[in-house]
C-alpha cells in the first residue's frame, strides 16, 4: 500500500523543531503577562461573513485563500485565516465591551490556501496581541513595545527592524487615496495586472507591490505626509515620542500601508533580512473601523500578529536537559528504576529526572549523553545480599546549567531516596550506595 502523505503545506515536528515553536510561545506568554495582556481563546471556525467583512470581500485572502465550506446545517463556515476578526466578533457577541479597554493575547493555528514556501504554510501558527477600546497613541506605544520586548526575550531584537508609518485619520486617508487614484490612473498602462485590479478596489495596496514595474512607478507616487491633518500629524508624533522613550528603535517606511478602509493611523512591521523574501515577523496596525464593519459601535483598536514558524527559524533550539537519567541494568531493575524516579521528582530536592527505556544499556547511555542529559544514575546489583539494588551516579560530561543547585548532586539524591528507602553509603564521595529496604 502507498503510505499516507501529509496534506500539502502542513508539517509534523519532532524534537528541536517542535521545541523552537514551544520556546516562542513560552516567551510570548512571559512577555504578555509582564505587559498585563489577558489570555483569550476564540474558535478555530467562524461564520464566513466574520472574515469576509473584516478582511474584505475583494482581498486575495477572502477570494482565493480561505478554507471555507458548507456545514451540514447549510451554513458557510471558515477555518480562521487570522485572529483579529474572531476576537472582534467575540468582543461584540460575548459582551466583552463592559470590560473595555481590553488588552488581549492568544496564539494557535490559522489556515490559508497559498503556495507553501520558506516560513509559510497552509496550516501555520500565530501569536496575536490586541488592545480594544483605547483611542490614545499610548495604546500604539504599548503594542509596539510588547512586540519589541518579545524579540528581546527571544534574543533576536538586533536582527529585526521596526518599520513604522501613519495612514492618518479618515480625512487624511480619503485625501491620500484620491491623490493616489489620480496618479496611478495616469500611469495605468504601465502597471502590473494585479495593480490595475487593485486600483479599483484598494489603491493603497499598489504601494505594497513587489513587481519591478510597479516599484518604479511608486517612487513618484504622492506620500501620506502631503495630506496629513494636524490631528493625524500630532497623533503620529506622540507615537514616535512614546516608542523612543520606551527605547524601541525604528525607522520610517512611508510606503508601508494597509489597504482596507478601517485601518487608521499607525501601521507597522518588524522586518528582518534573515528569512529571505518573507521578511516581516510581526505586523499590525490600528483598525479603528473594524468593529463597526462587524455591526458594532465605533471602537478604536490596535493589534499585531506574528508568525510563530518565522520567529522559530531565527532562534536556537532551547537546551532541554534532564539533570539525571535513571538507567536500570537489565529489565529486572526497571520497576525499581521507575520507583526511584518517582521518588526523586516528588522530593523537596527538586531533581529533574527521567527513567531510561528498556533495551541495550550502552545505546541508552549514549542516547542520554547525546540528548544533553547531565548525569546517569545506574540501578544495578547491590554490593551485599540484603540490598534491593545499588545506585551509581555517573557524569555524562555534559556541563550543567549555571543556575544548578550548588549542593552536590549525590547528597541531594541520597536525601531524596532516604524518604523512601533505607540507604547504605559504601562510597558516598563517588556517589555509590545501596538501597536496603523500602520504608
Amino acid at each position: 500500500m502507498t503510505p499516507v502523505q501529509p496534506v500539502r503545506g502542513t508539517q509534523s515536528l519532532l524534537g528541536e523543531d517542535a521545541d523552537r515553536l514551544a520556546a516562542v510561545v513560552a516567551a510570548f506568554d512571559r512577555v504578555r503577562r509582564l505587559f498585563g495582556f489577558k489570555r483569550v481563546e476564540v474558535p478555530t471556525i467562524e461564520q464566513t461573513q466574520v472574515f469576509a467583512r473584516s478582511i474584505g470581500e475583494t482581498t486575495d485572502v477572502v477570494s482565493k485563500e480561505m478554507y471555507s465550506f458548507e456545514d451540514r446545517g447549510g451554513e458557510s463556515i471558515t477555518l480562521r485565516p487570522e485572529f483579529t476578526a474572531g476576537i472582534c466578533r467575540a468582543y461584540l457577541s460575548e459582551g466583552w465591551q463592559q470590560h473595555a479597554p481590553l488588552k488581549l493575547a492568544t496564539h494557535g493555528s490559522a489556515f490559508r490556501y497559498e503556495r507553501p514556501q520558506k516560513g509559510r504554510f497552509r496550516e501555520f501558527h500565530q501569536l496575536d496581541a490586541e488592545i480594544i477600546g483605547a483611542a490614545e497613541p499610548q495604546a500604539d506605544v504599548e503594542i509596539l513595545s510588547l512586540g519589541h520586548q518579545l524579540l528581546v526575550e527571544l534574543g533576536i531584537a538586533d536582527g529585526v527592524t521596526l518599520e513604522l508609518n501613519t495612514l492618518g485619520d479618515p480625512e487624511t486617508r480619503d485625501a491620500w487615496r484620491r491623490a493616489l487614484v489620480d496618479y496611478f490612473q495616469s500611469r495605468k498602462a504601465d502597471l502590473s495586472e494585479d495593480s490595475v485590479a487593485r486600483l479599483e478596489r484598494n489603491p493603497l495596496r499598489i504601494l505594497d507591490s513587489k513587481d519591478p514595474r510597479d516599484k518604479a512607478i511608486c517612487e513618484d507616487a504622492p506620500g501620506v505626509d502631503e495630506h496629513l491633518t494636524s490631528e493625524a500629524a500630532d497623533f503620529f508624533a506622540a507615537v514616535i515620542a512614546g516608542i523612543e522613550a520606551a527605547g524601541v528603535p525604528w525607522k520610517r517606511n512611508a510606503r508601508l500601508v494597509r489597504g482596507l478602509d478601517y485601518y487608521r493611523h499607525t501601521a507597522f512591521e518588524f522586518v528582518t533580512d534573515r528569512l529571505g523574501a518573507q521578511g516581516a515577523v510581526i505586523a499590525g496596525g490600528r483598525y479603528d473601523g473594524l468593529i463597526e464593519s462587524l455591526g458594532g459601535p465605533h471602537t478604536p483598536a490596535i493589534g499585531w500578529a506574528a508568525g510563530i514558524e518565522r520567529l522559530a527559524m531565527m532562534i536556537e533550539a532551547p537546551r532541554n536537559i534532564y539533570e539525571l537519567i535513571v538507567l536500570p541494568d537489565g529489565d529486572a531493575y526497571f520497576g525499581l528504576a521507575r520507583e526511584i524516579v518517582s521518588t526523586l521528582v516528588k522530593s523537596d530536592e527538586r531533581i529533574d529526572a527521567a527513567v531510561g527505556l528498556a533495551g541495550n544499556y550502552k545505546k541508552r547511555y549514549e542516547r542520554a549523553k547525546r540528548d544533553g542529559t547531565i548525569r546517569a544514575l545506574n540501578v544495578e546489583q547491590g554490593s551485599n545480599p540484603s540490598a534491593l539494588a545499588a545506585v551509581r551516579i555517573r557524569d555524562l560530561n555534559v556541563p550543567p546549567p549555571p543556575q544548578e543547585d550548588t549542593v552536590p548532586i549525590r547528597n541531594r539524591i541520597r536525601r531524596a531516596l532516604e524518604k523512601r528507602f533505607v540507604v547504605d553509603q559504601p562510597d558516598l564521595d563517588r556517589g555509590i550506595f545501596n538501597l536496603l529496604a523500602r520504608k
